[in-house]
């Protein structure tokens, strides 16, 4: 697979607080509108199209799709957990690079309820993830009235603490800066600021974290074009930026047997998937400028700093403390606010740090702009397992 792939296009509508959005299929229309319109083409020069959620109906995505028309196109369905989205995307990418497809439309969208993450149960069945939560259950027990992601994340979060003697204060600053950078994102749903204060102070959820350190359920969707070189130069399209490197794991045996929450929660499948990623590229973490990666938990960003080695195992609290991970510092991660502010419709988060990363490398994120940006990650990450690494360069 050589085929050089551009991201012609992206789209993305506000994210917004559950019961004050749109219905699925109008989120996703809307965001698939708008990621055509940007990339200059219709819908009818669509050859397939791949749509990612997480609770909804089967053919979901032909339901928001076929307010664009009825043009006969495959349309894949994809459900990988949080990483939906860019799950989607991969397939896409591939489509393009295989010469499957010249052009494919990537949509992305979920319309939540409020309250702690759940799920739709089926009782006649044993769950996707049972196997993680009986290892949770055997490393640090259970709590019945806790939020399960915040007992699987808040685990991870104190197993580091346990591990390298840090506090939680770490995670509290982690969210001030998500909130710092979201008071410059239009499609946030939280952009007033917070103090390290508040975020100790609100209401306990597991181990360390508090609730100002866990995402909020939120609405929303986006899209994006992605094309072959020979397609985008035939149609005047805009080539700037091209997917680079991408990755896709899966759980390790590792998640399962090591008796670490870190790895329950999916450290090694986000570095394998770093790993195949930079050596593909022949690029390391230190040439990154801006980073969007899967805050579900500020205790999962703090992790992933290490796991895409943006720093050195055990110095995720030098780093923060040095503010080497926002403006002026080494790398700029989440300038969108991340899933912590911005929110985290799951199918749609992929697209979205997608989106942002686009107009980072066009020089098109207004006040959140990172200067002299060639080079922009993305990770995603689904329980259960699935994690998506993507490196983006803007073409000169």
């Amino acid at each position: 697979m050589s085929a050089t792939v551009h991201v012609a296009g992206v789209g993305m509508i506000p994210f917004s607080k559950p019961g004050q959005s749109d219905p699925y299929d109008v989120m996703g229309e809307r965001a698939a509108r708008a990621a055509l319109q940007d990339a200059g083409i219709g819908y009818e020069q669509v050859q397939q199209a791949y749509v990612g959620y997480v609770f909804g109906d089967s053919t979901s995505g032909q339901a928001a799709l076929y307010g664009l028309g009825q043009t006969g196109i495959p349309v894949v369905n994809v459900n990988n957990n949080c990483a939906s989205g860019s799950s989607a995307l991969w397939l896409a990418r591939q489509a393009v690079a295989s010469g499957a497809a010249e052009c494919v439309l990537v949509l992305g969208f979920e319309q939540m309820q409020r309250g702690a993450l759940g799920g739709n149960k089926l009782e006649d069945r044993p769950p996707a993830m049972a196997r993680s939560l009986k290892v949770t259950r055997d490393i640090q027990g259970w709590v019945d009235d806790a939020p399960s992601a915040a007992q699987l994340f808040g685990g991870a979060g104190q197993a580091y603490m346990d591990k390298y003697g840090i506090t939680n204060e770490v995670f509290a600053k982690i969210a001030v800066k998500s909130r710092r950078h979201a008071a410059n994102n239009p499609y946030a749903v939280f952009r007033d600021p917070i103090t390290e204060e508040q975020v100790l102070g609100s209401p306990h959820q597991y181990g360390p974290l508090t609730r100002l350190m866990c995402c909020p359920p939120t609405c929303g969707a986006a899209a994006a074009i992605i094309v072959s070189e020979d397609f985008a130069r035939r149609h005047g399209l805009d080539t700037q930026v091209r997917i680079k490197a991408q990755a896709l794991t899966t759980d390790y045996a590792s998640t399962f047997d090591s008796g670490d929450m870190m790895r329950v929660v999916g450290y090694d499948m986000t570095r394998e998937a770093a790993r195949q990623v930079y050596e593909a590229a022949g690029v390391g973490p230190e040439d990154l400028k801006v980073v969007e990666l899967h805050d579900c938990f500020t205790s999962n960003e703090l992790l992933t700093y290490e796991s895409l080695g943006l720093t050195p195992e055990g110095t995720a609290e030098k780093f923060v403390l040095g503010g080497d991970n926002t403006y002026g510092g080494r790398v700029v991660v989440n300038p969108s606010g991340g899933l912590m502010s911005k929110g985290h419709p799951l199918g749609a988060t992929g697209l979205a740090q997608c989106a942002e990363l686009v107009w980072q490398l066009r020089g098109q994120a207004d006040a959140r702009q990172v200067e002299g940006v060639n080079l922009a990650l993305q990770h995603n990450l689904g329980l259960g397992g699935a994690c998506v690494v993507t490196l983006y360069e803007k073409v000169s």
